[in-house]
């Protein structure tokens, strides 16, 4: 994030899809990004095929997020 930014060009984003931490490596991803439903992460470093997963519990229904799209900051607000 730059000081000169003003975050004049934000976008809302919201998260409903539920998602999974590996429980090796603690990568964390939403369902459909598993691919062949191992963790990409243990593959791609160690060689092995990890499937065990926990869910990670949503975000708060108060909190809004947004991301300025200059320079990427996240800024949260509580409604």
């Amino acid at each position: 994030m730059t000081e000169e930014c003003r975050h004049k060009n934000i976008r809302v984003i919201i998260e409903n899809t539920q998602r999974l931490r590996c429980r090796h490596c603690h990568l964390t991803l939403k369902e459909e990004e598993l691919a062949g439903g191992y963790c990409p992460e243990c593959f791609e470093t160690r060689g092995t095929k990890q499937y065990d997963f926990e869910e990670v519990p949503m975000a708060d229904g108060g909190t809004v997020r947004y991301r300025c799209e200059d320079c990427q900051a996240w800024l949260d607000t509580k409604a």
